[in-house]
C-alpha cells in the first residue's frame, strides 16, 4: 500500500505536471521551438514505435522524413534534427526542475535511512542518545566535489534551474512562462573546453548556493539536540578535486592550484559578507561598534580586495563575533545572538578555505620525481633501472628521509617540475586557510609501499620538515590486483618505523578505494567484491596496527562507477568493516541530482550522516558475513569475472565501441578540462581509456555492458549448482549484498537493446552483440527472481518511474546519434556531411548524459 502510494504522489506532482509545463513549452513564442514542440510529439511516438519494433534508427529517421514533404532537402532534414535536440534538451532540464520542486512531498520515501527519525528517538531515549554523542565525536563525514564530466551544465542554466524550481514550488504561472523562455533562448553548449579553473567556478556555485547554507543548517540541528557536539566544527567536511586532480589531466598545473585556491576563498568570504551584511543592519547597539568595524573590515577587504598572499584570519573573526555575542548577551538581553552564532558557526565550519583542495597524481609521475631527488641528494645514486630492480624491501630500505634543498632548474619533464611546483605551494595554502585548506596526497595508481614513502622524501626535499609534515598521503587502489595486495602494502606502512612515527601525528590513516576502474578491470559483481573484501582485510591490518582508518570511496554517477543508492551501502556496514568514516567523491550528475538544492542536499547529506550512525548503533547481524557467505559470493564473482573478461578479451570488444559508440566524439564535447584517455597521441588501448569515458559509451549505447554483464551468468550459476536459495537469503539478509543486486537492477533500467538490434545481422558484429543480448535477458531473469518482483525495481516505483519517463524524454536523442553514426560510416571523411553528422552525435552526447541524472 505504501509504494502505491508514493508512486500515486509521484504521478499527481511529476508525471502529471510535467506534462502540463511541457504543453505550455511547446507554444512559447519562439518560431523555431514553437514548429519543433509541435512536431515533437509526433516524431517522438514513431520513434518509440518502431524501436519497439526493432527497426534500425537510419530506417526510423529516414521514414519519417517521408511523411513529412517539406523536408526533403538534406540540409532541412539536419537543421530539424538539431532543433530536436535542443527542444529536448530544456525538456530535460523541465522536468529536473519539476522533480526538485517536489522533493518534500515524493523524495523522502526511504525512512530506515533518515537522520531525524534517530534524533526523534534519541530524545527519549537517554541511552541512545549517549551512545550518538560519543558516536559522533568521532564520526566525520567527507563530501569530495570532483569535475569528473558526468555532467556539466553552465552557469546561466543551473541558475535557471533553481529559479524554476522555486516558481514551480509556489506555482508561480507568471514567472515559470518567463523563465521558460529564459531557458528557450539560453545556450547549453560551450564553444570551447572549460579549463581546471572553469571547472572549480561551476562547482563553486553549488558550494555557495547549496551546501554553504545547508551543511551549516544540519550542523545546527546536531548542536541543538546534541549540546556537547557544539564545539565540534568538522562533522561535515567538502573536499575539492578541480585545480588539484592531476591525475591524467596534463591542464593542471600550480598556476591552477594557485587560482582555485584563490577563488574558493573569495567566494566563501562573499558569503560571509553577505550574512554579516544582515547582522550589521540588526545589531545596532552601542558597545559593538569596534568589533564590527574590525568585521566589515576583514570580511570587505578578503571579498572584493584580496591580498596576494592572504592570512588564516579564521580566529580573528572568531575572536570578534565571540565579543560582539558577549555584549549582547550583558548589555543588551541576548538580542539577536543566534545571528551571531549562525554566522560563527559557519566560519568554524569553512575556515577560510571553504572547501580542502586534494591534490592527486599517478605513481608513475611520483616515481620520475623521485629519480631526481635520488640523483641529486644521495650518494652513489642508483640509476632508473638499477632501483627499479631492487625488491620492494630494498627500494624502502635505500630511503634516507633527508630534509634537502633540490636544483629544480633542468627538469625537462613539466608533470614532474608542477609535482615540485605542488608541493611547495602546499605551504602557502596551510598559511592562508590553515591545514586544512590542502592537507592531502592522493597517490593513484598505488602498488606498492614505496609509492607512498618516496613521496614523503619529495615533500622532505621541498622545503617541509620530518617532525613536522601536516600532510595525509593517501594510496588509491582500484584496479582488481591492486585491491588484492592493499592489505600487505599497508602493513609494510605501518611497520616502516618513519611512516609509523608519521601516521602517529596524523592520528590515522584515510585509504582510498576507486571504483571505476576495478569495473572496468574485472567487472561489475567482482568490483564490488573485490572493494568490500579489501576493505574486510584493511580493517583487519589496520586494527591490529591500532591504526584508525579511514576509507575514501571514489564512487559516483552510474552504479558501473559506484553510483546507486550509496546510503544503502553505508548503512549495510558489518562489524569487519571500518566505519567510523564517511568519505566519498560526488561528481557530475551526482552533485545535481542529490545536491543540486537545498532540499535533496539536506535530504541526502541526513541520510549518509544516519547511515553511518547505523552501522554502529542499530547493526543487522545479516551485514556481517560468515564464511559461507563469504565463499558464496566469491563463487558468483568469480563466474562474473570470467563471463567479464571473455567479453573484454572477445578481439572485437574495443573495435566495436569505437566503431559503433560515440567514444570517438567525447573528446569533442567541451564539458570537460581532461582528456579521454591517458597516452592521448597513442593507439587506442583499454587500459589507456579513462572509465568515465568507457562507461559513458556503454550508456550512450543503451547496453550498459559495465553495469550488469556477468551478474546473470553468476546468479544462474547459482542456480543450477544448488546454491539458490542461500542467494536469496543472503539477498534479504545482507544490506551490502541487496544494494548490489538494487543497483545493478537500477542500470539494467536505463538500457534497451532494441536501438541496436539490427546488428544481430550484421556480418562483422552479429554473434558479438547476440552474446551481450543474450548476458542482459539472462541477468534481467535473476535480478527478476531474486527480488521476487515482477519487473525491475518493483520495490523503488519512484526511481522507477523516474527513469521510464526520462528514456522516454530522451529516446529521440538516441535514434538521432546511432542514425548519424550509421550515416558516417557511409561517407568519406573529406564530405562536407561528415562534419555535419558529427555535431550531431556530440550534441545528443549531452542530452543522454544530462538526462541521467537519477543514475547517481
Amino acid at each position: 500500500m505504501r509504494i502505491e502510494k508514493q508512486e500515486t504522489i509521484y504521478q499527481n506532482e511529476v508525471l502529471t505536471r510535467f506534462e502540463l509545463y511541457n504543453s505550455l513549452f511547446q507554444t512559447l513564442p519562439f518560431q523555431k521551438i514553437k514548429y519543433t514542440g509541435a512536431l515533437l510529439p509526433f516524431f517522438t511516438l514513431h520513434c518509440e514505435r518502431e524501436v519497439e519494433n526493432q527497426v534500425d534508427p537510419k530506417t526510423i529517421i529516414e521514414d519519417f522524413f517521408e511523411k513529412y514533404g517539406q523536408y526533403q532537402q538534406g540540409m532541412d532534414k539536419v537543421d530539424l534534427l538539431f532543433r530536436i535536440i535542443q527542444y529536448i534538451e530544456r525538456r530535460v532540464v523541465l522536468f529536473d526542475a519539476i522533480e526538485d520542486a517536489a522533493f518534500v512531498k515524493t523524495g523522502r520515501s526511504e525512512d530506515a535511512y533518515l537522520l531525524g527519525s534517530l534524533v526523534n528517538q534519541a530524545a527519549s531515549d537517554e541511552d541512545l542518545n549517549e551512545k550518538i554523542i560519543e558516536k559522533l565525536k568521532n564520526f566525520s563525514l567527507r563530501l569530495v566535489l570532483t569535475a569528473h564530466p558526468t555532467q556539466f551544465y553552465p552557469g546561466e542554466v543551473l541558475g535557471i534551474i533553481t529559479d524554476l524550481t522555486q516558481a514551480l514550488k509556489n506555482n508561480d504561472l507568471d514567472n515559470i512562462v518567463l523563465l521558460l523562455q529564459q531557458l528557450g533562448k539560453t545556450p547549453f553548449i560551450k564553444k570551447e573546453k572549460p579549463t581546471p579553473v572553469d571547472e572549480a567556478i561551476s562547482l563553486a556555485w553549488f558550494l555557495e548556493n547549496v551546501f554553504y547554507p545547508v551543511i551549516s543548517t544540519i550542523r545546527k540541528q546536531l548542536g541543538s539536540n546534541f549540546e556537547s557536539l557544539e564545539s565540534k566544527d568538522q562533522i561535515i567536511q567538502l573536499g575539492f578535486w578541480p585545480g588539484g586532480d592531476r591525475d591524467g589531466n596534463p591542464n593542471v598545473r600550480v598556476e591552477s592550484t594557485k587560482e582555485v585556491s584563490a577563488l574558493l576563498r573569495t567566494v566563501l568570504f562573499r558569503a560571509y559578507y553577505r550574512d554579516f551584511r544582515v547582522l550589521r543592519r540588526r545589531i545596532t547597539f552601542r558597545g559593538v561598534e569596534q568589533y564590527m568595524n574590525n568585521l566589515q573590515s576583514v570580511l570587505y577587504d578578503n571579498s572584493f580586495n584580496p591580498a596576494d598572499e592572504p592570512e588564516n584570519v579564521k580566529p580573528y573573526i572568531i575572536e570578534n563575533l565571540e565579543a560582539i555575542k558577549d555584549v549582547l548577551t550583558e548589555r543588551h538581553n541576548g538580542l539577536f545572538t543566534e545571528l551571531v552564532d549562525d554566522l560563527a558557526l559557519k566560519v568554524k565550519t569553512f575556515g577560510c578555505y571553504f572547501a580542502s583542495i586534494d591534490i592527486r597524481q599517478d605513481s608513475s609521475i611520483l616515481r620520475k620525481a623521485h629519480q631526481i631527488v635520488r640523483e641529486q641528494t644521495y650518494p652513489n645514486a642508483l640509476n632508473k633501472e638499477q632501483f627499479d630492480d631492487l625488491s620492494e624491501q630494498e627500494k624502502n630500505g635505500s630511503l634516507q628521509f633527508k630534509e634537502t634543498t633540490l636544483s629544480l632548474d633542468n627538469i625537462d619533464d613539466p608533470l614532474v617540475a608542477d609535482t615540485f611546483d605542488v608541493i611547495k605551494y602546499i605551504k602557502t595554502m596551510q598559511k592562508a586557510g590553515g591545514e586544512l585548506a590542502c592537507h592531502r596526497f592522493i597517490i593513484s595508481n598505488c602498488q606498492q609501499a614505496s609509492d607512498i614513502l618516496q613521496l614523503m622524501e619529495l615533500f622532505l626535499a621541498n622545503g617541509w620538515n620530518i617532525d613536522e609534515l601536516p600532510i595525509d598521503f593517501v594510496p588509491l587502489f582500484e584496479t582488481v590486483d591492486d585491491l588484492e595486495r592493499a592489505a600487505n602494502v599497508m602493513k609494510m606502512l605501518y611497520t616502516h618505523p618513519v611512516y609509523q612515527k608519521h601516521i602517529k601525528e596524523r592520528k590515522g590513516q584515510t585509504i582510498m578505494l576507486g571504483f571505476s576502474d576495478s569495473t572496468k578491470d574485472g567487472g561489475y559483481l567482482r568490483a564490488n567484491w573485490s572493494i568490500y573484501k579489501a576493505k574486510i582485510e584493511l580493517t583487519a591490518v589496520s586494527r591490529e596496527h591500532e591504526v584508525d582508518l579511514t576509507f575514501f570511496d571514489g564512487r559516483g554517477g552510474p552504479p558501473a562507477r559506484g553510483g546507486g543508492k550509496t546510503q544503502a551501502f553505508y548503512a549495510s556496514m558489518g562489524s569487519e568493516v571500518e566505519n567510523n568514516h564517511i568519505e566519498l567523491t560526488i561528481q557530475g550528475q551526482t552533485i545535481s541530482s542529490l545536491y543540486g538544492s537545498f532540499d535533496t542536499a539536506h535530504y541526502n547529506i541526513e541520510q549518509l550522516l544516519q547511515a553511518g550512525l547505523a552501522s554502529t548503533l542499530n547493526p543487522k547481524p545479516g551485514d556481517t558475513l560468515n564464511d559461507g557467505e563469504k565463499a558464496l559470493i566469491e563463487a558468483m564473482a568469480d563466474v562474473s569475472h570470467k563471463k567479464f573478461l571473455d567479453l573484454r578479451h572477445h578481439p572485437l570488444f574495443l573495435e566495436y565501441l569505437e566503431e559503433k559508440s560515440p567514444l570517438k566524439f567525447l573528446s569533442e564535447i567541451n564539458i570537460s578540462s581532461r582528456p579521454v584517455k591517458r597516452n592521448g597521441n597513442s593507439k587506442l588501448r583499454l587500459e589507456d581509456l579513462r572509465a568515465i569515458s568507457f562507461v559513458t559509451s556503454w550508456s550512450q549505447l543503451k547496453q550498459g555492458i559495465p553495469g550488469f554483464y556477468g551478474v546473470g551468468s553468476a546468479l544462474e550459476n547459482a542456480e543450477k549448482t544448488g546454491k539458490w536459495d542461500d542467494v536469496q537469503a543472503l539477498y534479504r539478509s545482507s544490506g551490502m549484498f541487496k544494494t548490489i543486486i538494487d543497483n545493478c537492477s537500477m542500470a539494467m533500467s536505463k538500457i534497451n537493446f532494441n536501438i541496436t538490434s539490427h546488428l544481430a545481422e550484421d556480418e562483422k558484429y552479429g554473434d558479438f552483440w547476440k552474446t551481450m543480448k543474450e548476458e542482459y535477458e539472462r541477468t534481467k531473469k535473476y535480478l527478476v527472481k531474486i527480488s521476487n518482483g515482477d519487473s525491475l525495481m518493483d520495490e523503488f516505483p519512484v526511481d522507477r518511474d523516474s527513469i521510464a519517463m526520462r528514456e522516454r524524454i530522451i529516446l529521440p536523442l538516441v535514434v538521432i546519434q546511432h542514425y548519424s553514426i550509421q550515416k558516417l560510416s557511409e561517407l568519406d571523411e573529406n564530405d562536407p556531411l561528415h562534419k555535419v553528422y558529427s555535431k550531431l552525435i556530440t550534441r545528443t552526447i549531452f542530452g543522454i548524459v544530462n538526462a541521467g541524472r537519477n543514475l547517481a
